[in-house]
């Protein structure tokens, strides 16, 4: 059987770029993300981060709702914390240099380093001579990077080839494009005024590399031919140019218009325009031209819209030219050549079926680059990256070991509790009123309490939480129906008349617990009373985990009293019920209670133990022990650590087991169930299990991290690429009921060593 190790679908993306109405193509292409995400998925979560202009704050919609000042190092800090607050799934990165403060965009290093989630970045350039500071910049965001997405292949042999980035790291998704239909020009002229005229187009941000003039020293040789042409230029000046010059290139752009005459064939449009003006005027032209200086060009937007839209393109062949108008999607010139540019966009005026044919072939090749597409891709690569985080690959080398035990502690538990009882869930670390309390946790924090007042550990402040949470099961048991109650609002009202027969099972399994523990005689009076109401109430418990707590709270309270009948019979029936069980679900390669692996797993075979040992059978000790080292063997990963089930399996009959999320649960349970093993066998490899599972806790585990806090806190379990942030009652317990079992464990061994050295040293003296 192996575990699968795919991950949950993302439910929450943060999604870091420029925002309209910042004027930029990267803000119009978060903002056409954001919108494709959530049509591919209207449940996503998407929080929204928008970098700001120095000194410039923008009117932003709902979507945006942090914002960073582009040279401000500090908020980046503060922006990852607060994304660490969210807990997104994923950071989905939009990366430009010139976007992010300090030397080529360094700050953004401050933010993507503090980050937990994984991050996919969105490479809009890729340089092929980066500067030295360039160069350490995305250095350091490839190795942050769980994924990162350029739009061409030639950007993938670039990072690759050029930059060292692991070729699994780097996925193509091209440039998204609004789906629109396939138009006639004619459709749309009207409205710009240019009935009659044949449009060539040329729109993006305007800037010298763009090479408009060269398109305009190409236009008296066309117009000649064409007297009805005309050259719109679309676009207001990039505002990083107008920061430096003004309208300088604009300028001089008009005045080489004026000195070739060509007023009547020139159109300067001095517009940002929104997104459906510009699907508009793509429309109403009749051919599009890049005519762009340099083949250092890895996206064009620009291009990627006039594919989709089905025009017929005239461009300089730069990298993404090259790439995108392959196989007849377009004409390709020499760089710098108006004469070519004369050539080409002349042959296509000329050419009406050629025309066409370019237009078809354009159409059909942008249907796979349109938002809906390219936002499915994100979304698929989104799950994929979770696996392939920075974090989910550390485990390289990890292997479990004996990892010094931090002292047991009640000061996360005391933390979750007040004068009712101990609150089911957290917000971090700040206990979540609004879930109220359960018997379930109340019943384990009795336990975890009488231990540690046992022990001699805190024990002025572990007597007074057991008596609460004494107080709590007491109340939760109803007396007139014979039944346990199992969640309190915070109001104090009972949620149900009921409880389930699990949270049943927890509550004799505590009471026979604390008997067996407490040294404190009125709490031991109390809890052998409410068990002799409450083990009579049991027998129609059939829900094999409720069986398996019952069982091990019988034997605990049948070490107290090993004559009180109706505890024997009880563990005798509910006994051969398990055994009955695992006989029946056994198959060859399938030594299990169950058709299927759930949650608290190891406390099936440990209870059936704890019935063997107490009942003297020898067939329950033999099949208890072959099912535990069964699921040992697959809670192993092959890298030596532990692998909880995860709860994604819970619920999937007949499915391959999930590896998340996992569960501190797990991990006490095989604990406590090993610990019981190797005191019955002697094995040693129990021991081995004990550690294994222990240092789960401490950062042996599928991602290397630590769950088990200094405070005695626990985060709530290990996700596909993360440790769950909330601290629950649940898990905090878990975790201390595993530090003291160790501590226990490890207190015997260490006391076991020394009689064995002492008799040896005795041996050899008598000998002398």
């Amino acid at each position: 059987m192996t575990i699968d190790l795919t991950p949950p679908p993302v439910r929450h993306v943060a999604l870091i770029g420029n925002f309209p109405p910042r004027r930029c193509g990267i803000a119009t292409f978060t903002a056409d993300l954001h919108a494709a995400l959530k049509a591919g998925d209207p449940d996503l979560t998407i929080s929204t981060i928008a970098l700001n202009d120095p000194g410039v704050h923008h009117d932003y919609p709902r979507e945006v709702g942090y914002e960073i000042a582009q040279d401000n190092l500090s908020d980046y800090v503060a922006a990852a914390e607060h994304i660490n607050a969210l807990n997104p799934d994923i950071v989905c990165l939009q990366h430009e240099f010139g976007i992010f403060g300090g030397e080529a965009g360094d700050h953004l290093l401050s933010l993507v380093d503090r980050l937990r989630a994984p991050i996919v970045t969105t490479l809009h350039t890729v340089l092929t001579d980066p500067t030295a500071d360039q160069r350490r910049v995305m250095d350091a965001l490839a190795q942050a990077s769980s994924r990162i997405i350029v739009m061409t292949e030639m950007g993938r042999t670039i990072l690759a080839r050029d930059m060292g980035v692991p070729a699994n790291k780097i996925v193509v998704i091209p440039h998204g494009i609004p789906d629109m239909p396939f138009l006639d020009p004619a459709f749309e002229k009207h409205r710009f005024g240019l009935d009659g005229r044949r449009v060539a187009l040329t729109f993006g941000l305007l800037s010298p590399n763009k090479g408009i003039e060269v398109m305009i020293s190409a236009l008296p040789q066309l117009v000649r031919d064409h007297p009805d042409l005309i050259y719109v230029v679309l676009g207001a000046t990039h505002p990083h140019l107008v920061a430096r010059e003004g309208e300088a290139y604009r300028e001089d752009l008009a005045r080489q218009v004026s000195a070739l005459g060509l007023e009547r064939n020139v159109r300067f449009v001095n517009e940002y325009v929104d997104t459906h003006t510009l699907q508009a005027w793509l429309s109403a032209c009749d051919i599009y031209v890049t005519p762009y200086l340099t083949e250092a060009q890895i996206t064009s937007g620009t291009l990627s819209y006039s594919v989709g839209l089905g025009k017929a393109v005239v461009s300089t062949p730069y990298w993404h030219a090259q790439e995108l108008l392959s196989d007849g999607c377009g004409v390709l010139v020499p760089f710098a050549s108006p004469d070519a540019l004369a050539k080409a966009v002349g042959d296509l005026l000329g050419d009406g079926r050629r025309r066409d044919e370019l237009r078809r072939s354009a159409y059909q090749a942008g249907r796979a680059m349109t938002w809906p597409v390219v936002g499915g891709s994100y979304l698929s690569l989104f799950a994929q990256a979770r696996l392939g985080s920075p974090l989910a690959t550390t485990l390289v080398g990890l292997r479990p070991s004996v990892t010094p035990a931090p002292e047991p502690s009640l000061d996360a538990i005391d933390r979750m509790t007040d004068g009712c009882g101990m609150l089911q869930h957290s917000r971090s670390k700040v206990p979540d009123r609004r879930h109220g309390y359960c018997l379930d946790d109340n019943a384990r924090a009795l336990m975890l309490a009488s231990e540690f007042a046992l022990e001699g550990l805190d024990t002025p402040r572990a007597a007074r939480l057991a008596n609460i949470y004494a107080s709590f099961v007491d109340f939760a048991w109803d007396e007139d129906a014979g039944r346990f109650r199992n969640f309190m609002g915070y109001d104090r009202d009972w949620l149900e008349t009921e409880g389930s027969q699990d949270s049943f099972g927890r509550g004799l399994w505590a009471l026979g617990r604390t008997a067996q523990a407490t040294d404190d005689h009125g709490l031991k009076l109390w809890a052998t009373a409410l068990a002799d109401k409450v083990i009579p109430a049991s027998s129609f418990l059939q829900s094999p985990r409720a069986q398996a707590f019952a069982t091990s709270g019988l034997a605990a309270f049948l070490a107290v009293y090993p004559g009180h009948r109706p505890a024997r019979l009880l563990m005798e029936t509910f006994s051969v019920r398990l055994l009955e069980l695992l006989r029946a679900n056994r198959r060859d390669d399938w030594i299990w209670f169950e058709p299927v692996l759930a949650y608290d797993n190891a406390r099936l075979p440990e209870a059936l133990l704890r019935a063997g040992r107490a009942l003297a059978r020898p067939d329950m000790v033999d099949e208890a022990i072959e099912a535990l080292a069964w699921l040992a063997e697959r809670q192993t990963a092959k890298e030596g650590h532990f692998r909880p089930i995860g709860t994604e399996s819970f619920g999937l009959p007949h499915e391959t087991p999930q590896a998340f999320d996992q569960q501190p649960l797990e991990a006490w349970a095989t604990i406590e169930a090993c610990a019981l093993a190797f005191e019955t066998t002697g094995d040693a490899q129990w021991l081995t299990h004990v550690e294994t599972a222990y240092a789960w806790y401490l950062g042996a585990n599928d991602l290397g991290l630590r769950l088990a806090l200094p405070d005695g806190g626990c985060f709530d379990g290990l996700q596909v690429d993360r440790v769950n942030l909330n601290q629950g009652a649940e898990s905090i317990l878990a975790w201390q009921f595993a530090a003291l079992g160790v501590r226990r464990l490890r207190a015997r061994s260490d006391g076991s060593q020394n009689r064995e050295e002492g008799q040896e040293e005795g041996s050899v003296a008598a000998c002398r």
